[in-house]
């Protein structure tokens, strides 16, 4: 059975009813990260989909930034108990990514520089619930917090937004992305405390 780490302890609760259990709030924006920071140039970075069937669709940095974006406004809630509130972002919707596309998939796939991988069903990232971002508090996103772009999925805990990203691929079957792999817990909701395999 994989070991995995319970996190930092609590420096104190809140009563708001944002705060899923066992979390605290932070003011800073702790940086956890599985690997070392990959330094992505701009010029050089790409995004593919690609879908159950091996076809892709790339998007180069410009062509990003071309796609509709939206401010989004959310709390996040790492699995090492901190949650943070009201963080400000902005990004493409991942609705932009897949319109048009048709597929039989119920899950995905996020893979990043550095090698970085985490599984989520596809309807949380469908409907408003995702976006890739690259920038935060209106600045470029730096490469500590994912830079140039990360996924962002508020209403799972912080490892499934996955920084550096660079794909996602779909899925006909659910597969264990990294931390899946090593005993976190396969959804991770945070409402029902969904850190790790055994919870």
């Amino acid at each position: 059975m994989a070991v995995v780490n319970r996190g930092f302890g609590s420096k104190g609760r809140s009563d708001d009813p944002r705060l899923p259990p066992g979390q605290h709030l932070t003011d800073g924006f702790p940086v956890l990260s599985a690997s070392p920071t990959p330094l992505i140039p701009k010029d050089t970075w790409v995004f593919t989909l690609t879908s159950e069937t091996g076809e892709e669709r790339r998007w180069r940095w410009h062509e990003l930034l071309d796609l509709p974006s939206e401010p989004v406004v959310t709390d996040i809630h790492c699995v090492t108990r901190w949650s943070k509130f009201d963080t400000h972002w902005e990004g493409v919707s991942v609705d932009v990514i897949l319109a048009g596309v048709t597929t039989d998939a119920t899950h995905a796939m996020a893979t990043c520089y550095g090698g970085y991988t985490t599984n989520l069903p596809l309807s949380e990232l469908r409907g408003g619930k995702a976006w890739i971002v690259y920038r935060y508090g209106g600045e470029d996103l730096g490469a500590l917090h994912g830079g140039p772009a990360r996924l962002l999925v508020p209403q799972l805990y912080f490892w499934k937004s996955a920084k550096w990203l660079n794909g996602l691929r779909l899925l006909v079957r659910d597969e264990p992305g990294f931390w899946e792999g090593a005993g976190y817990h396969n959804h991770g909701d945070p409402w029902r405390e969904q850190r790790y395999e055994f919870d």
